[in-house]
């Protein structure tokens, strides 16, 4: 089997590691089979994506709406790697599958409006089903309203006409779209279970995802309702794609 890639953007050791090992469990994957690129620590390499089954990229710090003057050099950086690299996958249609920031990197590059409207704390909310993603492959099974662990400062206000809506919550109209029919972001995190969005609230405690004093509120919000159907999202990218 040809690979899958992890394009990862995580400085912290511990939740990038736990992400990766989330990656790996939800999908069902080895890790000789899910190349991990950590692209915060240096250039995007290289991906011929004839050698590669399909690309998955993970959450992180950056915010696609930021104003260029706020963004790092790291950042400015990554965004043009990914701009690139989009360009080919959009065009040919290439298996993908973006999480939270990812979404942010998808929607940039199809002109999606990004602000901060719709940001939503760290919790637990309800993901309906458009008609679209109910009838959608990689949705196949899942509850027309389903669990979904999500905390991100911006989201997508308005989608392109390129983008087919797949999910909604009620703070965010787009949880999930796709472009053609094989390229996918998740504004939500199909990868977490409740250890690792805790691993997550510690270790960004300080950046701005909830106040001073909230933290054991916020880990209470994780635990409120079950989220047991999103990891089934991956498994099911790579039972498609895999080559």
């Amino acid at each position: 089997m040809k690979p899958f890639v992890l394009l990862a953007t995580r400085a912290e050791d511990l939740p990038a590691d736990e992400e990766y090992e989330l990656f790996l469990r939800y999908s069902g994957l080895e890790p000789e089979q899910l190349r991990r690129v950590r692209l915060e620590s240096g250039p995007m390499p290289a991906l011929d994506l004839d050698e590669l089954s399909g690309i998955f990229v993970g959450g992180g710090p950056f915010n696609a709406s930021d104003p260029l003057e706020k963004k790092s050099a790291v950042q400015r950086r990554v965004e043009a790697e990914f701009a690139d690299l989009l360009d080919e996958v959009v065009a040919r249609d290439f298996p993908f599958l973006g999480a939270c920031y990812g979404i942010g990197t998808l929607g940039a590059h199809q002109g999606a409006r990004i602000d901060s409207t719709h940001r939503e704390p760290i919790s637990v909310v309800p993901v309906t089903l458009s008609e679209a993603g109910a009838c959608d492959p990689l949705l196949a099974g899942m509850p027309r309203t389903f669990g979904a662990f999500v905390g991100h400062k911006e989201a997508i206000s308005q989608l392109p006409a390129s983008a087919t809506l797949l999910a909604s919550s009620p703070g965010c109209p787009v949880q999930m779209f796709r472009v053609g029919t094989h390229v996918y972001a998740t504004q939500f995190h199909p990868e977490l279970d409740v250890d690792g969005i805790t691993t997550r609230i510690h270790a960004y405690a300080d950046h701005g995802y909830f106040g001073a004093g909230e933290l054991e509120l916020t880990l209470a919000a994780v635990r409120a309702a079950p989220v047991a159907h999103t990891g089934g999202i991956l498994r099911r990218f790579v039972e498609r794609y895999a080559r």
